[in-house]
């Protein structure tokens, strides 16, 4: 999708004579046009979500609030936490389990053994001593709990202090896209998707149009053309206006 949205975008800049981006350009654009169309995701879910507690959304082919969970899965990722020291592990990123998260759906904790424990509660830093403190609240390892702590979580109770005992189910962002292109003999850059670093849109193909349209009025701006950017707004506003 990657390479048919640039083409796109360059058709729409050429054909006006409004200018030229580069690939370097184009990658930073596509990937803040991805991060704006995913936090999208999120509020238009919650829209749905309330349309249906209103009783006015569709259902089967007509059930958008599914249609937007279904994305949002595609991005689910279940892996064990990196354990940090004691029952102390770190939340998920680039360094521990290869991306970065975006919300925390579930932590699971499992025995030495692999057998599955149960889920964490999330407990409020206010709270967590008070539950400790009490025989009939404190965590067990059949209902554990775990607070956050900038960037890892703390588990209760503290026997589940070994690594591949913590797994986290998260949302996590989409890869940063990247357009890969081998340079022709004539300087232009010729769409190479076998290069190792190359990264299509992780969205769905319904976002071709919005990802278009976000571009171009980035390009806009750093070309300083008025124009590009109120056409690609009044066509954002109005697909905005379809969706909903």
């Amino acid at each position: 999708m990657i390479d048919s949205v640039r083409r796109t975008v360059l058709s729409i800049l050429n054909k006006n004579n409004y200018g030229y981006i580069s690939p370097a350009d184009f990658n930073l654009y596509a990937k803040q046009a991805q991060l704006d169309i995913f936090d999208d995701y999120f509020k238009d879910y919650n829209y749905q979500v309330n349309k249906e507690n209103a009783r006015t959304s569709g259902t089967g082919y007509a059930d958008i609030k599914k249609q937007y969970e279904e994305v949002i899965d595609s991005l689910s990722e279940t892996k064990f936490l990196t354990q940090d020291v004691l029952n102390s592990f770190f939340l998920p990123s680039q360094i521990t389990t290869g991306d970065d998260y975006y919300l925390i759906n579930k932590v699971l904790c499992y025995a030495v053994d692999g057998s599955f424990l149960g889920e964490a509660e999330k407990v409020s830093h206010s709270n967590i001593t008070m539950l400790n403190n009490s025989l009939l609240t404190a965590p067990t390892e059949k209902f554990p709990a775990y607070v956050q702590n900038g960037s890892t979580i703390e588990v209760f109770p503290s026997t589940i202090n070994t690594a591949s005992q913590v797994q986290a189910q998260y949302i996590r962002y989409p890869k940063d896209p990247k357009w890969t292109y081998s340079t022709l003999p004539n300087g232009e850059p010729a769409f190479n998707q076998s290069i190792a670093d190359y990264q299509d849109f992780e969205l769905s193909i319904d976002d071709e149009y919005d990802l278009i349209l976000k571009i171009l009025q980035m390009a806009g701006m750093e070309i300083r053309e008025i124009q590009a950017i109120q056409f690609a707004k009044a066509e954002e506003q109005q697909n905005t206006q379809e969706k909903k």
